[in-house]
């Protein structure tokens, strides 16, 4: 059954573009920077082009390969490809590829370059504990970043924090320029690390936003936002006993999880990719009321 797509939200929209906007002028501005202080900016541009493409074209397959996960057919797994196909259906965009991660931490994420061209993802140990309720909400949680084409925003947004820090590094590689760049080393190596910082600082500002919508999205999706609540709950919980080695292991992927694998107390926590569980689970719940209101 398809219909309007209702989890659309104006106000992730306009983040992503006053994102995307800061960071354009953000590396024009470092341009400038690195061209007067001598950096072999063709060099530059030609590796940030093939790190680009890269990134587009096969950020699925990195994200699928550094989980050891891989996208299953639906003779392999008929009852989850029936899922997303509905729910596909329902939101009114392409199905996208369904892939199983074999790993025990219960978790789920999309990746890909949007809806056209998307991979919906879960651990294995995300399929042991949830209700088919709870992991139909979050696979429509998923769906949302797809639908919100946030996926993309944040792929490319994370590249260009990418470059500044292979610039950082590059300092102390040397090449790159001559002596005069090697004069303006200070300056090359100050403006990449604020480069570096302001980028971080505005990814994790949308990166957080963007799960308050894509929960608001799979709620409104599946009707049923209360088990959406109850998965993350779920999932939160079993992450937390999860050895923090193991949780070491996947922690380049929390920017596209569900809910981070970190543990409590982590240092990490103050610079999260997601919003507290706590607010995450009230808002969910004022959805659900809303939604029970009568007219």
């Amino acid at each position: 059954m398809r219909r309007r797509w209702q989890g659309g939200d104006t106000e992730l929209s306009a983040r992503m573009f006053l994102v995307m906007f800061l960071l354009a002028a953000l590396y024009l501005g470092f341009i400038t920077v690195l061209a007067s202080a001598g950096v072999d900016l063709p060099s530059v541009i030609l590796i940030a082009a093939v790190l680009l493409g890269i990134q587009y074209f096969f950020s699925d397959k990195i994200a699928l390969w550094s989980m050891g996960g891989r996208v299953v057919s639906p003779q392999e797994a008929p009852e989850l490809h029936a899922l997303v196909e509905r729910l596909a259906a329902m939101a009114d965009m392409p199905k996208p590829q369904v892939a199983l991660v074999p790993h025990a931490m219960p978790n789920a994420f999309a990746t890909g370059r949007g809806p056209g061209s998307s991979v919906v993802a879960v651990t294995t140990g995300l399929l042991d504990r949830l209700d088919p309720p709870e992991l139909e909400a979050v696979l429509a949680h998923e769906l949302s970043h797809v639908r919100n084409r946030d996926v993309l925003v944040m792929t490319l947004a994370s590249f260009f924090a990418m470059v500044a820090q292979l610039l950082l590094r590059s300092m102390w590689w040397g090449g790159m320029g001559g002596g005069r760049r090697r004069d303006n080393a200070g300056l090359i190596y100050l403006a990449s690390l604020l480069v570096w910082a302001i980028s971080f600082l505005l990814i994790r500002a949308l990166s957080r936003y963007r799960e308050y919508a894509a929960d608001r999205g799979g709620g409104l999706l599946t009707g049923a936002p209360s088990q959406l609540a109850s998965a993350l709950s779920k999932i939160s919980g079993s992450v937390q006993r999860i050895p923090s080695r193991d949780l070491r292991e996947v922690e380049a992927m929390n920017a596209l999880f569900i809910i981070p694998a970190l543990g409590r107390g982590s240092l990490m926590e103050l610079f999260a990719t997601h919003p507290p569980l706590e607010e995450r689970i009230e808002r969910l719940m004022r959805l659900a009321a809303e939604m029970e209101r009568p007219g």
